[in-house]
């Protein structure tokens, strides 16, 4: 092993970790549609527009490991924490019913679970999306060393 390959070989378990989360997030998503029959509403279809590729795009840069996919994997972390972090507000009711993207089917703003009395679907979501990014953006820095 060269002194080159070592700042490679401390990112690749940030972004296995990346695609551990977008697994499980992805599993839970059609866990909660598909089992539970939970309809998502158009914010959460947003998030898994964004969440669903990353189970694909990561394990293509994995094997073998190419630096650059945290540079394809990023954009996507970022607008599904974006979207998250909307939905998130719109249910605290700081953005404005005016500004609701559902207009038909299931309301944004609806709680369908909350697990210990704060943890809802959105909420997981934007862990999910801020543990990717988190990972990715320490994989970035490793790489750059």
């Amino acid at each position: 092993m060269t002194a080159g390959d070592r700042p490679l070989d401390a990112a690749w378990p940030l972004v296995f970790g990346c695609w551990v989360v977008a697994g499980a997030s992805t599993l839970g998503a059609l866990f909660l549609s598909e089992v539970m029959e939970l309809p998502p509403c158009v914010l959460c279809w947003y998030q898994r527009i964004f969440m669903f590729p990353l189970v694909i795009l990561l394990p293509l840069g994995l094997f073998p490991f190419d630096p650059r996919i945290v540079r394809y994997a990023l954009p996507l972390a970022v607008g599904g924490w974006l979207v998250a972090a909307f939905h998130l507000l719109l249910i605290a009711g700081i953005i404005p019913e005016s500004m609701k993207p559902c207009t038909q089917g299931v309301p944004c703003a609806d709680v369908q679970i909350q697990w210990l009395g704060f943890v809802t679907i959105p909420l997981l979501s934007f862990v999910a999306f801020s543990t990717i990014c988190a990972l990715l953006i320490g994989a970035r820095l490793r790489i750059s060393r």
